[in-house]
C-alpha cells in the first residue's frame, strides 16, 4: 500500500472513518498555531474542526513550526489532512481532520509566519511550544527566531496596517501561561518600539488556559496499523484518549469563536484549573516517569497496575491536594478518580520516557512549588521528596539494574557532571538543589528537606526504585 491520504483519496476511506461534513474549500484561515505537533493536532485542531462542523467556517488553522520541517513534510503532501485515532480501552474511533490549511516552517521563511499573524483573517493565535519554548527574546523583529519575536513582529505588522489586535492563547503546561506569554511578547516589542509594547499591553488579549489530553508519541507500528485500517497511508496520524478538556480564561480581544458550543469551558477561575492539572495530573506523571523508568516500567498503565505504583500516586495526591486553591468548579476527589481511570487505559501505551523529557523545566510548577508551600505550612513533603530523589538518580543515566536510560533535558550536561562529582547522596542532593533554574533558594536552605531527599536517594540507590517505593508506602500506610 503506497497511496497517501489526500483530498483525492478521501473517497477510498472505509465507511467507518468519520469524515468532515463541511466544505473545506470555504474554510477561512482565522487561526495561526505556533508549534504544530501531535498535541495540537489531537487537542485544539479538533475543536476548530468541531466549530466548522457547526457551520462556523472562520477558524481554519495555519500551522507553524519554529524548528523542524518534519510536520510540514508529513502533512503538506497529504493536503494537510490527517486522522485522529481515539483509543478508549478496546474501542477505537478514527476521524479525518481537515481543518489545517497550511504548515509554515519559520526558520526557512520567517516572513511567512509574520505575514500569517498579520493577515486580516487572523483573529486568534494559539501556541504549544512546551516549557522550553518560553525563552527570553533576542529582541530583534527584523529577523525573528524565537516564539516571542515572531509574535511581536506579526503584531507590529498588524498595527502598522491598521488591523485589529489579536487574542493569543498559550496552551502550554505553565502556571499563569497567559501572563508569561504576554510579558515575553511585550519585552520583544519594547526592545524595538515601546509604543508597540504599549499597544500590545492595552489592546491584545493573552488569556490563561488549562489544556488536558494524553497524546502518546506516534510510533511507526501505529502508522502501519492505522494506515491498514484506512486503506491509504497516513504519515500524520495521531493517537489519543477519549477524554479532553480545554479551559480558557474569559479574556478575548476582537472576534472569537463560540468555544462553549463545542465543549470548551470559559471561566473567570482559570488559576484553580491550572493548579489542579499541574499538581495532580502532571505531578503524578512526573512521579511515574522517574520512578517507573528506574524500576524498568515502560508505560503509565503498567505503573498504576502495580499495587505499590498506584499507592504512591494516591499518597502523592494526598500530600499535594491541601495546596490546591478552593474552587466551586473543581471536585478534587472526582478529579482524582477520573485521572486514575485515564492512567489505567492500556490501549494508549503512554511511554514514561516521553513524560520524563525536560524534567528540569517541568518539576518547578508540578512539584517544587507545592513542596515549598507545604514546608511553609510546617509540613515536610515526603512523597514529593521521593520523586525529586528519583529525578536526581535519573540524572546519572542509569537504572538501579545498571541499564542505560536516556536523559533528554536542557540541563542534562550540567546534572550529569554534578552527579559524577558527588561523593555520596548528601553531596548529590546539595549540588542539584543548588540549580537555581529548578529549585528556589528557600528550598535549598531547608536542611530537613535536603536530608529527606538524601534519605530517599540512598534507598533508591541501595534498594532500587521499586523496593524504595514499597518501603515508603509501607511506612506511610
Amino acid at each position: 500500500m503506497t497511496e497517501r491520504l489526500r483530498d483525492a483519496t478521501i473517497a477510498n476511506l472505509p465507511a467507518s472513518i468519520r469524515r468532515p461534513t463541511f466544505d473545506r474549500r470555504a474554510l477561512k484561515p482565522g487561526v495561526v498555531h505556533v508549534g504544530i505537533g501531535a498535541f495540537h493536532r489531537a487537542h485544539q485542531a479538533p475543536v476548530f474542526q468541531a466549530l466548522a462542523e457547526r457551520g462556523d467556517l472562520r477558524w481554519g488553522v495555519v500551522g507553524a513550526s519554529l524548528r523542524s520541517p518534519a510536520v510540514r513534510d508529513t502533512l503538506v503532501p497529504q493536503d494537510c489532512l490527517y486522522t485522529l485515532a481515539v483509543d478508549d480501552g478496546a474501542d477505537r474511533e478514527i476521524s479525518l481532520v481537515s481543518v489545517v490549511r497550511d504548515v509554515i516552517v519559520a526558520p526557512e521563511d520567517p516572513a511567512r509566519l509574520v505575514e500569517a499573524i498579520a493577515a486580516p483573517e487572523t483573529a486568534i493565535v494559539t501556541v504549544t511550544v512546551t516549557e522550553k519554548g518560553y525563552d527570553l527574546p533576542r529582541a530583534t523583529l527584523t529577523s525573528p527566531k524565537t516564539m516571542p519575536e515572531h509574535l511581536a513582529a506579526g503584531l507590529q505588522a498588524r498595527r502598522a496596517r491598521g488591523l485589529g489586535p489579536l487574542t493569543i492563547i498559550s496552551c502550554d503546561n505553565l502556571a499563569g501561561n497567559g501572563s508569561k506569554l504576554r510579558a515575553l511578547v511585550r519585552e520583544a516589542a519594547n526592545a524595538n518600539d515601546p509604543a508597540l509594547g504599549e499597544w500590545i499591553e492595552q489592546e491584545c488579549a493573552f488569556p490563561a488556559t488549562m489544556v488536558d489530553r494524553i497524546v502518546p508519541a506516534t510510533s511507526e507500528p501505529d502508522i502501519e496499523r492505522i494506515s491498514a485500517e484506512l486503506s491509504v497511508v497516513d504519515r500524520g496520524t495521531v493517537r489519543t484518549e477519549a477524554f479532553w478538556q480545554w479551559v480558557i480564561e474569559d479574556r478575548f480581544a476582537g472576534e472569537r469563536p463560540d468555544f462553549e458550543s463545542v465543549g470548551v469551558q470559559v471561566t473567570e477561575d482559570i488559576a484553580s484549573w491550572e493548579q489542579a492539572k499541574l499538581r495532580l495530573l502532571n505531578g503524578a506523571h512526573s512521579a511515574m516517569a522517574y520512578l517507573g523508568a528506574l524500576a524498568g516500567i515502560e508505560t503509565v498503565d503498567r505503573f498504576v497496575a502495580e499495587g505499590w505504583g498506584r499507592a504512591l500516586v494516591e499518597l502523592l495526591w494526598d500530600e499535594v491536594q491541601p495546596t490546591l486553591s478552593p474552587s466551586s468548579e473543581i471536585d478534587p476527589a472526582a478529579y482524582r478518580d477520573s485521572l486514575m481511570v485515564r492512567f489505567r487505559n492500556a490501549s494508549l501505551g503512554h511511554r514514561l520516557m516521553q513524560i520524563a523529557m525536560d524534567g528540569s523545566q517541568k518539576l518547578p510548577q508540578r512539584l517544587v512549588t507545592p513542596a515549598v508551600e507545604l514546608i511553609d505550612r510546617g509540613n515536610q513533603p515526603s512523597a514529593i521528596a521521593l520523586v525529586i530523589a528519583a529525578w536526581m538518580h535519573f540524572q546519572s543515566g542509569r537504572s538501579y539494574a545498571g541499564e542505560k536510560v536516556q536523559v533528554d533535558d536542557p540541563l542534562a550536561a550540567t546534572t550529569s557532571r554534578l552527579v559524577s562529582e558527588a561523593r555520596n547522596s548528601t553531596d548529590q542532593v546539595t549540588a542539584l538543589l543548588g540549580l537555581d533554574a529548578v529549585f528556589p533558594r528557600r528550598l535549598v536552605a531547608d536542611s530537613q528537606f535536603a536530608a529527606l531527599v538524601a534519605s530517599h536517594l540512598d534507598n533508591i540507590r541501595h534498594l532500587g526504585a521499586r523496593a524504595a517505593v514499597e518501603h515508603f508506602v509501607e511506612v506511610r500506610v
